[in-house]
C-alpha cells in the first residue's frame, strides 16, 4: 500500500487509503491480514461518509477482530480522542504483533482444544417448574383445636414445599376449615402424595379429617 501509517490520521492519506480500496474488500485482497490490522491501528476513528470504501473496511476488520480475537479489537482500535498515542504507536503495537498467526487456519489440535472446552462445560441444569396451591384442611368436628392443627400441617417439612398464608373459614354447625397456600417445586413434591401420605396419616390425622385442593397454578 502507498499510504504510510504516519498519513492515515490526514485528509489526504484516508483519501489515499479510500482510493486503494475501490473494488475490495480488504487491503490486500479478499482475505484479512495482518496489513489490515496495522492499517486499522493507524487509522484514529472510523472515516466518515465521505470514505463510503474505507469506513466499509473499517467496520469489516472491527467485526472480524471482535469475533475472532476478542481482546485484539480494543487493543488495536485507538480513537484520536481516547488516546494520547499516535498513529506511529498504533503501527508499532500492530508491528508487534507480527509473531503472532493471527489469521492462520485452525489446526486439529485448535479443534480437539476447543471440543474439550465444550466438553468440559457442567451441562447447565434444567430449571424445575413451581407450582401455587390453595388447599382447604377439615377438622374431624368443631371440637378440633384449630390451631394444633395448623401447627400440624405447617410441621410438614420437605425439599421443595413452602407453606404461606393462611386463614380458618367458616364451615357451618360451629366448625371451621383451615385454608392454606403451599408453593412446591413439581419434581420435588407431589400434592396428592403429601395428602394421601402424610396429612392424611398418623401423627396429623388426629386433627385432619381431609384436604381437598382448592386450586393450583403453575407459576
Amino acid at each position: 500500500m502507498a499510504v504510510s501509517f504516519s498519513e492515515l490520521h490526514t485528509a489526504d492519506g484516508l483519501k489515499a487509503l479510500e482510493a486503494h480500496l475501490a473494488g475490495k474488500t480488504y487491503i490486500s485482497g479478499e482475505q484479512i491480514s495482518k496489513d489490515d490490522v496495522k492499517v486499522f491501528a493507524a487509522v484514529p476513528s472510523k472515516p466518515s461518509a465521505e470514505f463510503p470504501n474505507a469506513a466499509r473496511w473499517y467496520d469489516t476488520v472491527a467485526a472480524a477482530l471482535a469475533s475472532r480475537f476478542p481482546g485484539k479489537a480494543s487493543g488495536v482500535n485507538l480513537s484520536a480522542a481516547g488516546s494520547s498515542s499516535g498513529p506511529a504507536d498504533a503501527s508499532k503495537d500492530a508491528e508487534d504483533d507480527d509473531d503472532l498467526d493471527l489469521f492462520g487456519d485452525e489446526t486439529e489440535d485448535d479443534k480437539k482444544a476447543a471440543e474439550e472446552r465444550v466438553a468440559a462445560k457442567p451441562a447447565k441444569k434444567k430449571e424445575s417448574g413451581k407450582s401455587s396451591v390453595l388447599m382447604d384442611v377439615k377438622p374431624w368436628d368443631d371440637e378440633t383445636d384449630m390451631k394444633k392443627l395448623e401447627e400440624a400441617v405447617r410441621s410438614v417439612q420437605m425439599e421443595g414445599l413452602t407453606w404461606g398464608a393462611s386463614k380458618l373459614v367458616a364451615v357451618g354447625y360451629g366448625i371451621k376449615k383451615l385454608q392454606i397456600m403451599l408453593t412446591i417445586v413439581d419434581d420435588l413434591v407431589s400434592v396428592d402424595t403429601l395428602i394421601e401420605e402424610v396429612l392424611c396419616e398418623e401423627p396429623i390425622n388426629e386433627y385432619v379429617q381431609s384436604c381437598d385442593i382448592v386450586a393450583f397454578n403453575k407459576i
